[in-house]
């Protein structure tokens, strides 16, 4: 995650494209203004008026309002360079387990090789998982406990990223995880047939195959609706990664309107395939820690925080407090009307400013008068800035 930070690609702010050019233009008014008059007062006057405080302080106004407005809508925006990437996001890259699926999992079956049968196999994988943070390993050990079935103590534990869990318990290791993840100590494991939505974690003991569990996931009721949210917005790509089977894959993303997909993805294989996206900038939501990386490495990375999931919140650049997917649409839409507001704020300063520097520039404004107007030039820039609190609420399709 740090090494992701590190390369995330720089935010130039707005205020800095129009900074110079306009100092140039300022500078080369009253110039000319002191060489035609010979009066080198009018030189003051005009640049009295050169002001640049809608820069300086309008600008940010409309951000810190943007970032207000979205905070009361449950999305915490970590900066005003963050409104500025999301008002011009092109990829939009969704992970898929928690994010696009509601992120609880239920057990459909339990597939037992003998000589271990399904009640062992169940208390075995959920003793393993007890302390994993994964969705479906919570699901594993919730449904061990409505079996009232209690966890074995676990003499020892090491989880390997979005592969799976080995764990020594009492007189045995069980290792879980993916299908790769097992046949690499129990060639003899054997893909589980599934079906549409449906996942499989698979299962050996002391290095023998003891079978799969499957379980479900449901798809979001608002995913379809964001992806075709972003799209309006003027979000060209959408991709999905995810660390599951193909298969699984396929069925989420074509139940949302996804068509770009990459499964049996490892975290590094999520920052890799982000980092090869050419049309930018890119916009990554995820929910769980193998996230961290690439929620840190996409220029907008913006974490589903309702249910914790720490160190994917603090990589990303915003955070949703609610779960509600459909906020991604909301967080874009923000970030465009901010811009937007900041940009006219830019625009109102200047076009006045050099409208009433021409003015001087002919002696018609005295300095101190001059002062005074800047004044009221900065206020009205500023207070068109501050529309950008008042964002009216994103209308979605649920």
């Amino acid at each position: 995650m740090r090494q992701a930070s590190e390369n995330r690609a720089p935010v130039v702010r707005l205020a800095d494209r129009y900074a110079l050019p306009f100092t140039a233009f300022s500078l080369a008014i009253a110039g000319i203004a002191w060489a035609v008059s010979g009066d080198p007062v009018r030189f003051a006057e005009v640049l009295v008026l050169a002001t640049l405080c809608p820069l300086v302080l309008a600008a940010p106004v409309a951000f810190m309002g943007g970032m207000s407005r979205a905070a009361r809508a449950g999305i915490i925006v970590k900066g005003g360079s963050v409104l500025e990437l999301l008002s011009r996001a092109r990829t939009a890259v969704f992970d898929k387990t928690g994010t696009l699926t509601v992120g609880a999992p239920r057990i459909v079956r339990i597939n037992a090789v003998p000589p271990t049968d399904e009640t062992t196999l169940l208390s075995l994988v959920a003793s393993a998982e007890q302390f994993s943070s994964h969705v479906l390993a919570t699901a594993i050990v919730a449904a061990a406990r409505e079996k009232g079935l209690s966890t074995r103590r676990v003499l020892d534990s090491s989880e390997i990223a979005a592969q799976g869990v080995i764990a020594t318990l009492a007189h045995q290791v069980v290792s879980v995880g993916t299908l790769g993840f097992i046949q690499a100590t129990s060639p003899e494991a054997a893909a589980t047939p599934i079906s549409g939505g449906e996942l499989a974690i698979y299962v050996a003991v002391d290095g023998r195959f003891a079978g799969s569990i499957v379980a479900t996931d449901p798809t979001r009721g608002d995913a379809r609706a964001t992806v075709e949210g972003l799209r309006s917005r003027g979000v060209r790509r959408v991709v999905m990664l995810t660390g599951d089977a193909r298969a699984t894959a396929d069925h989420v993303a074509q139940s949302v309107g996804i068509t770009e997909l990459q499964a049996d993805c490892l975290p590094i294989d999520k920052v890799t395939a982000v980092r090869e996206i050419s049309d930018r900038p890119v916009l990554m939501v995820g929910d769980g820690v193998n996230d961290s990386p690439v929620l840190a490495s996409a220029e907008v990375g913006i974490a589903m925080g309702a249910r914790g999931a720490t160190a994917a919140s603090e990589a990303a650049s915003a955070v949703i407090l609610v779960d509600d997917l459909s906020l991604v649409v909301d967080a874009v839409a923000i970030g465009q009307t901010t811009v937007r507001i900041a940009l006219q704020s830019i625009w109102i300063g200047i076009a006045l400013s050099a409208g009433l520097m021409v003015v001087a520039a002919f002696g018609l404004i005295p300095a101190t008068a001059g002062a005074a107007i800047q004044e009221v030039v900065d206020l009205a820039a500023i207070l068109n800035a501050l529309r950008a609190v008042r964002v009216p609420r994103v209308v979605r399709s649920r």
